[in-house]
Order: C-alpha cells, then structure tokens, then sequence
C-alpha cells in the first residue's frame, strides 16, 4: 500500500522556492485591518462586516419569505452599490493609507457609509411611513417603543462603521461624509419609488405565473406580519389538533 505522501510518477514537483514565489490572493471583500494590540481598531474592523452581515441577512429573509418588498428593499441595496463602483472609478480618489490587499484602490464614495446610510435611511421611513397601523392603545406603545429601537440600532450601527473606515484609514473623513450623503439621498429615492411607483403593482405581480412558482407574497396591506402570522399559525394548528382527536375518538 503507498504512502498518502507518495507522488505519482507523472505529478509535477514544487520546489520550496516555486512555492514561496507563488503569489497568494485573498477574499478581500470580507479582510479588514486593524493595528495590532488595539482593541478598539479590531471591535471597529468586526463592526465593519455590518454590511455583509445585513446582505445575508436579505438573502435568508428572501428565500423563506418570499416577500416581494423585501426583494425589492435588496434591490435597491445592489442598485446603491453598483453606483458607488461608478461613482469611485469616476471620481478615482486614492484611499489615505495604500493597502497590498484591498478590493479596490479608490476611496470616494465610502461603500460602506454609503450601504448602511442607504439601509438606516430606508428603514427610517419604512417605520414612519409604512408602519402606521395601530391595533390598539396597549400595543401601541410596545410597538413604538421596537420601532425606536430599531431604529436606534440600524443609526447607531452606521455610525459606527463610518468612523471604523476613518479610523481604520480605509476612507478620509470627506470619502466617508460624501458615502451617507449619496446613501441617504439614494435610500430616501429608492423608498419612494418603491412606495409610490412599484407597490400598487405587487398585487397584480404576485398573481403572474412565475411568481406562484417561486411563492412570492405581497404582505403590503398587514400592518404586522409577525402578530398575523402568530395568530394563522396558532388558529392553524389548534384546527388541525381538533381535528386529530376528532379522527382518532372515532
């Protein structure tokens, strides 16, 4: 029986120097930097994978929920990002600390003040806009108290990535100030075109073919999709346990 370290006659050999030579490329979409023993550049540098944190969050939301403003909110978020390539390769502004590994070498706008601007920005409305529907006094009050804070999370937390791209030195300050501004105005755009222009067109898209294949839902008109689905799924399954017995006291 051969060795699992034994070669096979015709595989190549590597040297110790071929190897070396060998040039390494990382993922850097998800690598940040940060000054090493500086606990406050690495709890910022965790806090800078916000946005991929949020993207994965989208994608789960849209593959067990099917709901067609969420697709949409995701979207708009690739929308945003695709102007911020365009706007850096147009603008070319080099970042203030040159990087061996890095996505790309231009810096104005920040994509990451901008993602999380355009993602608090649209939320902010999405609560004060959609969010009216009030069942009664008692919840009222719990409910405002979520919306703020989640509203308080989602600012807090692009904040905090912004001032983790200055003081990591991935931005200046202006790349960073320019990256909220273009993701507020965006955000602020795009919530309009979504709540104006494209949802009256949810019920009838939700009725084409190709939506029924993929599920695809249009919860626009339930006020609270968590206390509605709560309430189906309980009402659901209590039917169902009647049911049971009924069949086995048979």
């Amino acid at each position: 029986m051969s060795s699992p370290d034994m070669l096979l006659p015709n595989e190549p050999i590597l040297s110790v120097e071929e190897n070396i030579a060998t040039e390494w490329q990382p993922i850097t979409l998800t690598l940040v930097e940060y000054p090493k023993g500086d606990l406050v550049g690495k709890l910022l540098a965790w806090i800078s994978l916000a946005p991929l944190g949020i993207g994965a969050g989208f994608v789960a939301l849209i593959l067990f929920r099917r709901d067609l403003h969420t697709i949409v909110f995701f979207l708009g978020t690739l929308v945003n990002e695709c102007i911020n390539i365009l706007l850096k390769h147009w603008i070319k502004e080099p970042r203030p600390m040159s990087r061996a590994q890095i996505w790309t070498e231009y810096g104005m706008p920040s994509s990451h003040s901008q993602f999380m601007c355009f993602f608090a920005t649209y939320v902010l409305l999405f609560i004060f806009i959609r969010l009216h529907h009030i069942n009664n006094s008692n919840s009222a009050r719990f409910e405002r108290l979520v919306r703020l804070l989640v509203l308080a999370i989602c600012w807090t937390a692009a904040f905090l990535v912004c001032f983790g791209r200055i003081y990591l030195l991935y931005h200046t300050l202006s790349q960073v100030l320019i990256g909220a501004l273009v993701g507020t105005v965006m955000g602020t755009l795009w919530f309009l075109l979504t709540h104006f222009i494209l949802t009256p067109y949810f019920p009838m898209v939700v009725l084409w073919r190709v939506s029924e294949l993929f599920l695809l839902r249009d919860t626009t008109l339930i006020p609270n999709i968590l206390w509605f689905e709560y309430t189906v799924t309980r009402h659901e399954a209590r039917a169902r346990s009647r049911k049971l017995v009924s069949m086995k006291s048979q």
